[in-house]
């Protein structure tokens, strides 16, 4: 990976010492949380559906940052991760779709390395299934992957586009960090993605997919560069905020970023399948939809999936 190491915009440092780290350990075992809500499986879920799909856009909750977006009839996934567990934890909800009842896949988009974002084995089973498959990475992310055995890579730093069968894939910033092991602490970058047709007019809108972040000025900039027409927003893993606040929005933040860069929709994300941090995910949706209600926002903007859930645009 080489010793340059990717920063934040304007130098924002997400590390954390270790007393921050006993800390939090220390109020987390504290806390008593209701874990017994868990999001359902979209009754309607269409597998066959999804693989007869080649003309309409739309946008397939698989569950925490991975989605099925199909565009100009091209298959992509996002961060898929098809994991049972993380770390020791259990897998909250099962994924929406069954791996094995997708379409076939055309292209992967990273968002960062983290394990709930880039899980190997997952990546491995796609690339069996699909072994023409694309993998769209992060700055400094292609030669750990190519030692994994992935081959078909193109590697993005923030704000560079490439170009994948009629669509536009632009790599945008995020406030995040990244690491797999002790030593490679920030060797990678980390951001989110801008999907659209190429070409595309002024008037045909974008898909944008935030990965992981902080509340930052970026998401005002992402918005001034594209019109964005549906937001893939986070909205968990940010309890307590002292010590999450830079690396994970709260959903309150979640909404203004919504407003910043100007999209249409919003769809939730990163809730509901792992427990990363101490919110759960009834927490992360009440405080999104009365956030949302706070501010008079139309309720016809916000369109919360259950797993398997798909938004046909």
């Amino acid at each position: 990976m080489g010793k340059f190491r990717y920063e934040n915009m304007n130098g924002v440092s997400v590390s954390k010492s270790f007393a921050e780290i006993r800390q939090w350990r220390k109020e987390r075992s504290a806390k008593r949380k209701d874990l017994s809500f868990v999001v359902p499986l979209c009754p309607d879920a269409s597998a066959e559906w999804l693989q007869e799909n080649r003309s309409r856009t739309a946008v397939t909750w698989i569950g925490h940052a991975t989605f099925l977006v199909q565009m100009n009839g091209v298959n992509l996934l996002t961060d898929p991760v098809w994991a049972e567990r993380m770390g020791f934890a259990k897998r909250l909800a099962p994924p929406g779709i069954a791996l094995e009842k997708l379409p076939a896949i055309d292209a992967v988009l990273l968002s960062h390395s983290h394990y709930d974002h880039m899980h190997i084995a997952s990546l491995k089973a796609l690339h069996r299934r699909n072994p023409g498959m694309k993998l769209y990475v992060p700055a400094g992310l292609a030669a750990p992957l190519r030692r994994r055995g992935f081959a078909r890579m193109t590697e993005l730093n923030w704000w560079e586009k490439t170009e994948l069968a009629g669509l536009e894939l632009h790599f945008v910033p995020a406030q995040h960090w990244s690491r797999r092991t002790l030593t490679d602490t920030n060797r990678s970058h980390w951001g989110g993605w801008i999907i659209q047709r190429s070409g595309a007019s002024q008037e045909e809108e974008a898909i944008y997919f935030a990965g992981d972040s902080g509340y930052f000025p970026g998401f005002k900039l992402i918005g001034e560069r594209y019109r964005i027409g549906t937001a893939l927003m986070p909205i968990g893993a940010y309890e307590p905020e002292w010590f999450m606040g830079k690396q994970h929005v709260t959903p309150e933040q979640a909404v203004q970023a919504f407003v910043d860069c100007g999209a249409e929709r919003f769809v939730p994300m990163h809730y509901g399948a792992f427990r990363l941090a101490d919110d759960t995910p009834r927490e992360a949706l009440d405080r999104l939809l009365a956030e949302w209600q706070r501010r008079g926002l139309p309720p016809d903007r916000l369109h919360v999936l259950l797993h398997g859930g798909t938004l046909k645009l």
